[in-house]
């Protein structure tokens, strides 16, 4: 089933791997409720391994790339869960500061994906860091169902101060500029949503399907917003319309838009889900953005 799009798959198919993937049920779950759907000798099995990520096929830019200076680093979170890791790229021909962005993952850590998105900001002329939540319980395991399962235990308070710290640790880097940007993809966009609402500081949030906050904490938000959703994503969907309309009650400045025939995780290129003309239209808005309002004087 290599080479699948989100079209060759059931849309409750699709339902049931949206599921699994944000802890609703567990892979049993999912392989009993694809079994209906596993036809023409296809097993349930092919189609979970069939929706998982490929990563090695999925990455644009090596980690070795003479283009770019990445390396791990640790920082300290004081109100979180103490001592942290993330990943930080910059443009290795590159001379003076930049601005920063804040890398958010999905909840599963600091994979291979997210890495990589780094390394593509890079690329675009940013200091990029990606924090790895995971990293008090080890760090991302290399296998997505055990990483889906060791965030499960995460103390979200202090991952959300973790998260607070890594934005603090990046503006003052010697490298950066000190005007910083955050994108998160998921649960990622849910805690740049967060961000926007703690962040005095923070230039430009770009969350991409992400959870919204609480009406309350909306008028807090300082920094513009870019807002990337999927058409067919109701559980992140049904939050979108209030949002909305408390962002305009509290005159933020943003930007929202819904991309057609898209699944949740559109923008990740390591599943069937993604969108290649929706993703590519979506990252380049994201960099211009990051462009406008990272890069004025």
């Amino acid at each position: 089933m290599q080479g699948k799009k989100a079209g060759d798959f059931d849309p409750e198919v699709l339902k049931l791997f949206d599921k699994y993937v944000h802890g609703i049920i567990s892979r049993r779950g999912f392989l009993f409720g694809a079994a209906k759907y596993a036809v023409g000798g296809v097993t349930a099995t092919a189609l979970l391994d069939a929706l998982n990520p490929k990563f090695a096929e999925a990455q644009q830019v090596k980690p070795d790339d003479g283009r770019i200076d990445a390396r791990f680093v640790e920082y300290v979170s004081p109100d979180g869960h103490g001592r942290m890791r993330g990943y930080l790229v910059r443009p290795a021909r590159t001379a003076g500061r930049l601005p920063g962005v804040l890398v958010v993952h999905e909840n599963r850590g600091l994979n291979p994906h997210i890495e990589d998105i780094a390394r593509r900001l890079a690329l675009d002329n940013f200091l990029a860091f990606a924090p790895d939540a995971l990293f008090p319980l080890g760090g991302y395991p290399g296998s997505e169902d055990k990483a889906r399962e060791l965030f499960a235990t995460l103390d979200q308070s202090k991952s959300r101060e973790d998260f607070v710290a890594a934005a603090g640790f990046l503006e003052a880097l010697p490298g950066c500029s000190g005007k910083i940007g955050a994108v998160g993809f998921c649960y990622g966009g849910g805690i740049v949503n967060m961000l926007a609402t703690r962040l005095t500081k923070l230039s430009a949030a770009v969350p991409f399907y992400g959870r919204q906050p609480a009406a309350a904490d909306v008028p807090k938000i300082k920094a513009p917003l870019l807002l990337h959703y999927a058409q067919n994503d109701e559980r992140i969907n049904a939050g979108s319309a209030a949002y909305e309309a408390a962002l305009i009650l509290a005159k933020v400045k943003f930007e929202s838009y819904v991309y057609p025939g898209t699944q949740h995780g559109f923008n990740n290129d390591t599943t069937p889900r993604y969108d290649e003309a929706a993703a590519k239209l979506a990252w380049q808005r994201t960099i211009a953005f990051f462009d406008a309002h990272l890069r004025a004087s």
